[in-house]
């Protein structure tokens, strides 16, 4: 069993794995973290939402895992007898669709209930009568999770996995790792930008969007990079009763968040990696989310942009989805990066059957997810990204 960890990474996959490695298997990591303020993780920044209307399989078995998890988070990770409160609420994801769109939300709802998932396909006057302040007249079909589906406080779950982990004496320390050292086919230090050197039995790369350049260091090519996702928090005078998280087919979305909503899109054709997060790009708003949101609800004419962020995507360009598992050619390197917007919401599956892995005791639902795929050219594509 691999006793001494070292993590890269403190957002909450990197809490996550070692919260369970302490909790689960006793092994108290060491997590590396150059900022602390977490001012710039996605983790911080992330419109935390859950859902299992994914197209592979894994996936859904991923969401529904770290779902049960969320639901019962207050025993889970509470320490002392103070229990965390995420805000988990389940109004559901809405996938909306022209006729182009719909033979696709028909295949993945295929898929969603062969796994388990409560999701339901609804004609134009199904959706109007569900929520009669959608405009439906362009739209062919509509995919709902009835169940199982929402948002929650992701800031509040990524400090609950590392109080718990710290609770069961694991060490969050500010570091920079910038240099591996490897030896007959292992990882057998990392070195900071202070000068500091930790050996350990096993590594951990979980830096999110900045996991590729260590990877390197190893000869593996992960094809992860950061993709600048703003969002925009919205005043409406008109209340949408029962709203869900709406996916237009533009891409647009939307959802509540208190009194108001937040909303966002896909970056526009040719962004760059790592753009600031301080320049908000207001002519997006201006110019392709607010003439969508309010052709799609009336109400949304007299919405006004209270205030906005960004954060960044660790956007796996391979295939979209979450790279976990071991690291090949080195039996005690492994990552748990490029999950493309569903890090979040998958973190609490993820770093437990990731623990498991490192302890020698089970992940094997990771296997999908292992990095191998790339170098074997064995894309696992998710049609689902928000």
């Amino acid at each position: 069993m691999n006793r001494d960890v070292v993590i890269v990474g403190g957002g909450v996959m990197g809490a996550a794995t070692a919260c369970f490695l302490a909790r689960d298997h006793g092994i108290a990591a060491t997590v590396m973290e150059r900022d602390t303020s977490y001012a710039r993780a996605s983790s911080s920044l992330s419109a935390s939402s859950i859902r299992q209307q994914f197209s592979q399989p894994v996936n859904i078995a991923l969401s529904q895992a770290s779902l049960a998890f969320l639901r019962r988070v207050g025993d889970e990770l509470a320490v002392d007898g103070e229990a965390p409160h995420i805000g988990l609420t389940e109004p559901g994801y809405l996938y909306l669709a022209s006729e182009a769109g719909a033979p696709l939300l028909r295949s993945n709802q295929q898929v969603q209930q062969t796994a388990g998932a409560d999701t339901r396909l609804l004609d134009p006057a199904a959706l109007r009568q569900q929520w009669p302040w959608l405009a439906v007249q362009d739209l062919a079909l509509g995919s709902w999770g009835a169940s199982g589906e929402g948002w929650f406080d992701g800031p509040a779950l990524h400090q609950a996995f590392r109080r718990k982990a710290i609770a069961r004496g694991a060490r969050f320390l500010a570091a920079e790792a910038v240099q591996l050292a490897t030896a007959g086919g292992r990882v057998t230090a990392v070195a900071t930008a202070e000068g500091r050197r930790f050996q350990a039995d096993a590594f951990v790369l979980a830096a999110g969007a900045w996991s590729a350049p260590l990877a390197a260091q190893l000869g593996c090519a992960l094809p992860v990079s950061p993709k600048k996702r703003d969002v925009f928090v919205l005043d409406c005078p008109q209340a949408l009763p029962g709203c869900p998280l709406v996916i237009d087919p533009s891409g647009v979305w939307f959802r509540p968040e208190g009194r108001g909503f937040l909303a966002g899109a896909p970056p526009r054709d040719g962004d760059p990696d790592e753009p600031p997060l301080h320049a908000i790009d207001h002519g997006l708003f201006e110019e392709h989310l607010w003439p969508v949101l309010a052709a799609r609800v009336p109400a949304f004419e007299a919405l006004r942009v209270r205030s906005a962020w960004a954060g960044y995507y660790e956007m796996n360009h391979f295939d979209h989805n979450g790279l976990a598992g071991p690291l090949p050619g080195y039996v005690n390197a492994y990552t748990a990066c490029g999950f493309s917007g569903h890090g979040m919401q998958q973190a609490p599956a993820v770093g437990q059957a990731l623990a498991a892995l490192i302890a020698g005791t089970g992940g094997a639902v990771l296997q999908p997810l292992f990095p191998a795929r790339i170098a074997e050219n064995r894309p696992l594509w998710e049609a689902n990204v928000i």
